[in-house]
């Protein structure tokens, strides 16, 4: 028997029974078009979430108030329960000395009621100063991002996001207007033109201030953290050193603080979001040898139906191997479409879903397209063996008669 002639064969059979066939290549499908979603999720969240990293910079380190680590003993004031010392602006001040430093911007964050002209709408409040525009790569739409504002001075300024602008100033101009934050009183100097969030924030809804200013506002000197931006990423390491070294001294000897790089989050991030996709693609796959069995089950089925096809096959001189192949290659031509078709799906839902939202890339890997079809033709070789072997062995004459 020819290859033509076992593809002609085994295509007519599945245009024969046309139920069948569209019942088993659906089931293929979902399961291809499972794998492709599940992935495109967790790889766009890896994106999405690496993306927020990138856009702060690689050259980013990072101070957080307290230890991530837990230590084995305990020292006696760690025994009387008092708490680390608190990042404060001091503490900031202190890090300009390091070499290699190219901006410092301390940063507390907190929530507090906005009100002009007889409306108001609570916001939430990040206190900086004008190098946190630099490090978080932020552009201003219009005006002055917090001007005079500097690590030892405060002035009643402040910027706010386009949809502040829009809630309490409507159509006329912010720019100059004085705002009242909680008890205090800002002139907005800037509208912010970015989008996206900070420290978990969408950046069209907050208000940013100066770092004192906003200390007062929220009664409390602790910073929420302490942004540091280096030159290069050459001179990081040494960075980390210097800073490490001047905290502890102002801590009392007290590493109570966690120092990280931007980059080395953002690899982390990177490396369990790679872990988190192959899993959910794996979780997917499985509903591919579930399509498998299905395929098995129904084809064992189509052996009892197909006796006397198969016994004339074998009448007119067809061997064993021969009937073996007929089977298998049905497997393979219904796994493989089910797999391509599960590929268009899966793609062009993926596309939809990008359109539908475009802040969040749905971006499947090229590996995950690659995996499910070879699955899916494994899985169509591997449960197609069974039936294809019952097929092969059955005797002719009994096959002709009709009798099991």
């Amino acid at each position: 028997m020819r290859f033509y002639d076992l593809i002609f064969l085994a295509l007519s059979t599945l245009i024969r029974y046309p139920l069948r066939t569209i019942m088993l290549l659906v089931a293929t499908s979902i399961g291809v078009m499972a794998v492709i979603l599940l992935t495109a999720v967790g790889e766009g969240a890896r994106d999405y979430i690496t993306g927020e990293f990138r856009d702060m910079g690689t050259n980013l380190i990072i101070v957080i108030p307290g230890k991530n680590e837990t230590s084995g003993g305990g020292s006696p004031v760690d025994l009387a329960g008092v708490t680390p010392r608190d990042l404060t602006i001091e503490d900031a001040i202190s890090l300009r000395k390091i070499d290699g430093v190219k901006n410092i911007a301390p940063i507390v964050i907190g929530e507090t009621s906005a009100q002009f002209n007889g409306l108001e709408r609570n916001v939430p409040i990040i206190g900086s100063t004008q190098s946190f525009l630099s490090v978080r790569k932020w552009e201003m739409e219009t005006g002055m991002f917090l001007p005079g504002s500097t690590l030892e001075r405060s002035p009643p300024v402040c910027v706010i996001g386009k949809e502040v602008e829009k809630e309490l100033f409507g159509g006329s101009n912010a720019i100059g207007q004085w705002l009242r934050l909680g008890d205090r009183r800002c002139r907005v100097t800037g509208i912010i033109g970015t989008e996206g969030r900070a420290v978990g924030i969408d950046v069209q809804k907050l208000v940013v201030v100066p770092v004192s200013l906003a200390t007062a506002l929220f009664n409390r000197p602790s910073l929420f953290r302490i942004a540091v931006e280096a030159e290069n990423r050459l001179v990081g390491d040494q960075i980390i050193k210097d800073m490490k070294k001047i905290l502890k001294k102002r801590h009392r000897g007290k590493e109570d603080f966690t120092v990280i790089r931007q980059d080395a989050v953002m690899a982390s991030f990177d490396n369990i979001f790679n872990v988190l996709t192959m899993a959910l693609g794996s979780i997917a796959s499985i509903s591919l040898f579930v399509a498998g069995i299905l395929i098995m089950n129904v084809m064992l089925v189509a052996v009892s139906q197909r006796q006397s096809e198969i016994g004339l096959l074998k009448a007119i001189g067809a061997k064993n191997k021969q009937i073996n192949q007929l089977f298998i290659t049905e497997a393979i031509l219904l796994s493989g479409s089910g797999a391509i078709l599960g590929l268009i799906l899966g793609h062009s839902i993926t596309q939809v879903l990008k359109i539908s939202f475009p802040t969040f890339n749905f971006l499947p890997p090229l590996w995950a397209s690659y995996v499910s079809l070879i699955v899916a033709l494994m899985s169509g070789v591997i449960f197609g063996l069974l039936p294809a072997r019952r097929a092969s062995k059955l005797d002719p004459v009994i096959a002709l008669s009709g009798n099991k």
